[in-house]
């Protein structure tokens, strides 16, 4: 691999946006010897954490209104009906784009439940005890855009 110039470095670095801009015009005339490959390479793999990191995000706000959905039925508003759809779009979208997260999402579920858990606490006032130890939900049920426990 050849090495990059330092001002191309530095500007990753510096100016994340102009360093996409710039290796994008490099790639589009072919100018591969002046491409920053180890920050492109960086950048494709953030590019996953960071939808690992939605989906877990997203699970962990649909089972925190869940719970709320159950434990508060008098509380229940078109308000937190909306953030369980909207979860489980998004969460969906995801998995569309990316099929491969599908296995990922099962690996930490449990995890997930865990701060979906800590989150209806806090928000409510419930102690954690009060909501079951494990996961009360398959996920079949907490995909269903029609399931509310």
């Amino acid at each position: 691999m050849v090495s990059i110039p330092k001002t191309a470095t530095r500007l990753y670095d510096t100016d994340f946006l102009a360093w996409t801009q710039q290796t994008a015009e490099l790639i589009r005339a072919g100018k591969w010897d002046r491409v920053d490959w180890e920050a492109v390479v960086e950048e494709i793999e953030s590019l996953g954490r960071s939808d690992k990191r939605e989906l877990k995000s997203r699970l962990e706000v649909l089972l925190q209104q869940l719970l709320k959905w159950q434990y508060q039925p008098s509380l229940r508003s078109g308000s937190w009906q909306n953030t369980i759809t909207e979860q489980r779009n998004r969460i969906e979208d995801l998995l569309q784009d990316s099929p491969s997260l599908n296995p990922y999402l099962e690996e930490v579920l449990a995890e997930c439940y865990r701060r979906g858990k800590k989150l209806a606490s806090n928000e409510t006032g419930i102690s954690q005890n009060t909501f079951p130890a494990d996961l009360p939900y398959t996920m079949t049920q907490i995909l269903d855009m029609e399931f509310l426990p």
